[in-house]
């Protein structure tokens, strides 16, 4: 938890060490003012009236002062300080920095967690941290400064006036220790139901189609009440907790008002004491009291964000499962052959999956995986991609082990297109050009024409009116039809241009005219590249050069389309079923 706070912490170290020095300043100047009061009792008792602004017209001239230029002015600069720089630009610091992490994060770690729940706590995260570590500064002088200055003012009055608050100053520290570590515990658990409670929520909208299509609005309803009635109990375990603090608080605090005036009356009644320095004890204690009561909020806030920063560590500082090495260069592919060398991989369950599998991809040779599904096929893919780290063996591109470039790198060199294509909730032209940033207008256009989006995307139009390239898709493109959203990912790739080409599935969501419209392109972009493609429609991958048949993670049989039905095993058998022995190839 303190290398997490001071990770983001010292990289703005400067404003808080400023922002500490004026907290010092703010608080002495209220403490001063009390001791002003008191010296205003004590000169109006023992000065002559038509004598008191000659006597003490320049220390009431340097009260004023102080209370009407430095109090604001230093007040003012805490205040921007805290609203102008480090409230806009430290909770975004920190979202930025852990958006940017957790980005670089493997799959599985977004396949383990709610969309939703990785979102709120990123977002809760910053706020949390920041608010906490702004309360503790503002906390720190004021509990300091007050508790000195009263302890130093009380005992140059009468030492007997030390007893009552340095009793309070025991119990209220005692009472903290006891209170806040349960606050913050009750807090953390609130802040994971809501986060959970975020999450369900999310994943609902985000499968609206699903939810509809099945008729379970009711269900998803008692599915989301169901967290939200959770979120609720824990809220008011971690509420309850406050309010006991505060009760307690509030009765220490009577008893320091009542203990320490009465005292108070008591000295000057015994003459040693100044309705002077009553005043300055009752002010000042009436003074802590509030102040008490707003340090008790304000350490229960740090905990209770402390909290929230200790939920949301659980999903931000997980370690990174597929990381570089460090200067890891990056991956050159001038021929792209590919080699799968004695992998092994099992998603960590120790076995299954793939064991032992051997596969050599010539440069420019295009292969079909095929199998039944489970087979490995695109676990196979997936582990290319670097997606996963192999658990034994290794992958080499041109020579090259791909755990030793830089993932990015390699991802540059493999163009994919998926069989469940999802598009960013943003234009046309934007999804368009992650395939290539920096391409032209006339690139774009070309890459469209050649995968046949040109018919559709100039009637497109969203609900802010924007039309053709400008329209925005909806989140996961679900405005487009799956053929639409498959030639918008065809033409992504074209752009791309990448030497490897990975097609998954990459003409099914296309009905049979449209494929064949589009055939001619795949082929055109297919030329001079290494090209591996899965397909469950196996008339599809028919024509490629060589088919590896994958059946448990192992490779069972490889050749052409016309040897493997010639041989009669797996391949023949799902070749059979898919055709009916009724549809051949040329």
């Amino acid at each position: 938890m303190t290398a997490f706070y001071l990770h983001y912490l010292r990289q703005v170290w400067p404003t808080f060490a400023v922002l500490l020095v004026v907290g010092l300043i703010v608080a002495l100047i209220e403490v001063a003012l009390f001791s002003f009061l008191g010296q205003i009792v004590d000169w109006a008792q023992s000065t002559p009236s038509e004598q008191f602004f000659e006597r003490h017209g320049h220390a009431l001239l340097g009260m004023a002062l102080v209370a009407l230029v430095l109090r604001p002015l230093f007040n003012a600069l805490h205040d921007l300080l805290v609203h102008q720089s480090i409230n806009p630009s430290l909770a975004n610091l920190i979202r930025w920095q852990n958006h940017r992490y957790v980005l670089k994060q493997s799959l599985g770690f977004f396949q383990n967690d709610f969309a939703g729940r990785i979102a709120q706590r990123i977002m809760q995260t910053g706020n949390a941290l920041r608010d906490s570590a702004v309360q503790a500064v503002d906390a720190l002088w004021h509990v300091l400064i007050y508790a000195i200055s009263a302890l130093v003012l009380f005992a140059e009055a009468d030492w007997r006036l030390v007893v009552p608050l340095a009793l309070w100053i025991v119990g209220y520290v005692a009472a903290l220790a006891w209170f806040v570590p349960r606050v913050k515990q009750r807090s953390t658990v609130a802040s994971d139901a809501r986060s959970k409670l975020m999450g369900r929520i999310v994943d609902g909208y985000t499968n609206i189609t699903t939810l509809k299509l099945f008729a379970h609005t009711r269900f998803e309803e008692g599915y989301a009440r169901d967290a939200i009635e959770e979120h609720a109990d824990k809220m008011r375990l971690s509420t309850r907790m406050v309010t006991g603090m505060d009760v307690t608080i509030t009765l220490m605090n009577g008893v320091l008002i009542a203990g320490t005036t009465g005292l108070a009356l008591w000295l000057w009644t015994q003459g040693t004491l100044s309705v002077g320095a009553i005043a300055l004890a009752t002010g000042l204690v009436i003074r802590i009291n509030n102040m008490s009561g707003w340090i008790m909020w304000v350490i229960s806030g740090i905990f209770e964000n402390i909290g929230q920063v200790q939920d949301g560590m659980q999903t931000i500082a997980q370690p990174r499962l597929v990381t570089d090495r460090e200067q890891a260069p990056a991956l050159r592919v001038e021929r792209g052959e590919v080699r799968f060398e004695n992998i092994h991989f099992h998603y960590g369950k120790g076995s299954g999956v793939i064991a032992g599998l051997d596969l050599h991809v010539a440069p420019g040779e295009k292969i079909g995986l095929v199998g039944p599904s489970g087979a490995g096929k695109s676990t196979l893919v997936n582990l290319l991609l670097r997606l996963y780290d192999l658990e034994g063996g290794r992958i080499l591109i041109d020579g090259q082990d791909i755990a030793g470039v830089a993932q990015e790198s390699l991802r540059e060199q493999i163009g994919m297109v998926t069989q469940d294509t999802s598009l960013l909730h943003r234009s046309i032209r934007d999804n368009l050009l992650y395939g290539k940033p920096g391409a032209s207008d006339a690139e774009l256009r070309e890459s469209v024409r050649k995968a046949r989006a040109d018919s559709f995307i100039p009637q497109l139009a969203d609900a802010q009116g924007r039309h053709g390239f400008d329209a925005h898709v909806g989140e996961r493109g679900v405005k487009l039809s799956g053929g639409q959203r498959q030639r918008i990912a065809i033409a992504r790739v074209l752009l791309k241009d990448a030497p490897i080409l990975i097609l998954d599935e990459a003409t099914s969501a296309l009905d049979s005219e449209v494929e064949a419209a589009i055939q001619e392109s795949l082929e055109a972009l297919m030329q001079g590249k290494t090209v591996i493609a899965i397909a469950h429609r196996l008339s599809t991958i028919a024509r490629m050069d060589r088919l590896v048949v994958l059946d448990q993670g192992r490779i069972v049989e490889t050749g052409s389309h016309a040897e493997l039905v010639a041989r009669g095993g797996l391949y023949a058998r799902l070749w059979q079923h898919q055709t009916g022995g009724f549809v051949g190839v040329d």
